[in-house]
């Protein structure tokens, strides 16, 4: 069963999964990161200049190194070539998330992004999936004061 953890309450929702996907990738997971075409355009930015000192080897689902790439950057869930990890940046739950061994919930600080978020968080508990929630605007609080 996928396993589901929420990271609500994110100040920048994107350079919030830059984070996540360095750590995963450092650990040797693939990750598929799943959002809007926007999102996705400008999360492909933000991983080309995020640490200078990180190389973080992406591409879209279109690309001809799809299947070599670890982590991908998708508008859909058709066809991407590994399934260990998924990060949500869209306000819906993923069509096809119980195909990935774990699943990651990034919920942004605003009230539409909450909303959405709790919509999600009430879809997974009804179809019985374990959920893990993280606060981050309490653990950013936490740590600045």
């Amino acid at each position: 069963m996928t396993r589901i953890d929420f990271h609500s309450n994110v100040p920048d929702s994107l350079a919030y999964v830059c984070r996540l996907v360095r750590k995963a990738y450092g650990a040797g997971q693939k990750v598929v990161v799943y959002g809007t075409a926007h999102q996705l355009t400008q999360l492909d930015a933000r991983l080309w200049t995020f640490s200078p000192l990180d190389f973080l080897p992406h591409c879209g689902l279109d690309s001809p190194n799809v299947a070599v790439t670890p982590i991908i950057l998708a508008a859909t869930l058709e066809g991407v070539p590994h399934h260990q990890i998924l990060v949500n940046l869209s306000p819906e739950a993923p069509a096809q998330f119980a195909s990935f061994e774990r699943l990651i919930e990034v919920v942004g600080a605003g009230e539409a992004e909450r909303a959405a978020g709790r919509d999600r968080y009430r879809f997974y508990r009804e179809r019985g999936y374990p959920l893990t929630h993280h606060d981050i605007g309490q653990s950013a609080k936490g740590e600045s004061a």
